[in-house]
């Protein structure tokens, strides 16, 4: 999803890598695995929704309706019935993200029963809530909690004044929610490599909480004495870890890479890759890099859009953990354990010197507005989002 509804085009893992993946969830009783798609759609605690329905909740999937597009199909907004489920009147009952199939996509029906089987299962406050499915004659269509703001590759890269940009606090505070839910993905009881983190694959409510959304790609982690998964090489460009990359070989730490990535790009405000920058700045990786380790050149990657807002102090360990997270030997980067423990601490500093500059009446240089800044607004019916732009992407 990006716009965060929609997320670019892609290929989807193998159906039988989905269909002996394992059961889990945050609770304590794990169900069997599942050996079939009819018993995923059987173990999950989904909704399921008739076309029907569903036509009736968007409106006859009305154009005016779309909040975004990509290869797997179009997402649309719909209303239904906070109880019954059933289909409601606009503006009445629940708000839905409704991800319907294009019926051209080639891998699409992988990739909707990857999301199934795992946000099926998961319960997490940093993943996206799915209410529930269709799978009715050629139609394949997920059903997901409404996140009102989008994604945050919107609020990081597009200009205008629905987007603000977003304040130091806001992005730590979005990094820390993100990390939480990759954390929760690694755990020792779920082992799950998400394998697309991305800024267009984070959404945002109304409070700016954080979560994780389209898990098209996801897998299960390596089981007994495997220290990785082999597979082909799928994701978005710039994002994926260069020994992913080489060799196919996926683990935990190949998500920690794409985090470093998506943690630069928030202190940066600066995209992964962007051939609209100067030659030698193209990829944000390999410009920034030289810059992460010296406290004296730090401010040259900084966000000009977040100045006055944060101590140099706290912007250089959060530069410093993006540089960890990047490192070219895996071994290296921390756990997303280790990272959350960090954000946290950033996140406790950056309070506190909020605290104290909105303390100070004077001496202050004016500083530009900034998403943290504002008033809360009804984003349910502010404009509607404009549609994502593509990433590039590569399989192999």
């Amino acid at each position: 999803m990006s716009d965060g509804w929609e997320s670019s085009t892609r290929v989807s893992a193998d159906v039988n890598d989905i269909s002996r993946s394992s059961s889990k969830s945050s609770s304590s009783s794990v169900p069997p695995t599942p050996r079939s798609e009819e018993e995923i759609l059987q173990s999950s605690n989904l909704k399921s929704f008739s076309y029907a329905d569903l036509k009736m909740a968007t409106r006859n999937f009305r154009p005016d309706s779309v909040l975004g597009e990509g290869g797997f199909g179009s997402v649309f907004k719909g209303w239904i019935d906070e109880n019954s489920f059933a289909a409601s009147k606009p503006g009445t009952g629940m708000v839905i993200a409704v991800k319907k199939l294009n019926l051209e996509s080639f891998q699409g029906h992988k990739e909707w029963l990857a999301e199934v089987n795992y946000l099926g299962q998961f319960y997490h406050p940093h993943l996206v809530k799915l209410i529930g499915y269709c799978l009715e004659d050629e139609h394949r269509i997920l059903v997901y909690e409404f996140m009102p703001r989008g994604s945050l590759e919107n609020h990081l890269f597009r200009r205008g004044s629905y987007f603000q940009p977003l304040s130091w606090n806001l992005r730590i505070k979005v990094a820390l929610d993100a990390a939480k839910g990759l954390a929760f993905l690694h755990s020792a009881e779920t082992k799950v490599i998400y394998r697309d983190f991305k800024t267009s694959n984070i959404l945002l409510d109304t409070n700016y909480t954080a979560k994780l959304s389209d898990f098209g790609l996801a897998k299960d982690g390596p089981t007994g004495d495997k220290s990785h998964v082999s597979t082909r090489v799928m994701g978005t460009y710039g994002y994926a870890a260069p020994e992913y990359l080489a060799t196919g070989h996926l683990t935990a730490r190949s998500d920690i890479y794409s985090f470093g990535v998506v943690l630069l790009e928030m202190l940066s405000g600066r995209r992964a890759v962007d051939k609209n920058r100067p030659s030698g700045e193209h990829n944000l990786v390999e410009w920034a890099k030289p810059f992460l380790t010296n406290k004296r050149k730090i401010f040259r990657i900084l966000d000009s859009r977040l100045e006055g807002q944060y101590s140099l102090d706290v912007a250089y360990k959060a530069a410093n953990l993006a540089l960890r997270c990047l490192s070219t030997d895996p071994k290296f980067r921390p756990s997303m354990d280790e990272v959350v423990k960090e954000l946290d601490q950033f996140n406790d500093s950056s309070k506190e010197m909020a605290n104290t500059l909105g303390n100070q009446t004077t001496g202050l240089r004016h500083r530009r507005r900034s998403a943290g800044d504002l008033p809360k607004v009804n984003v349910v019916s502010a404009v509607a989002y404009p549609r994502p732009s593509a990433s590039p992407l590569f399989t192999k």
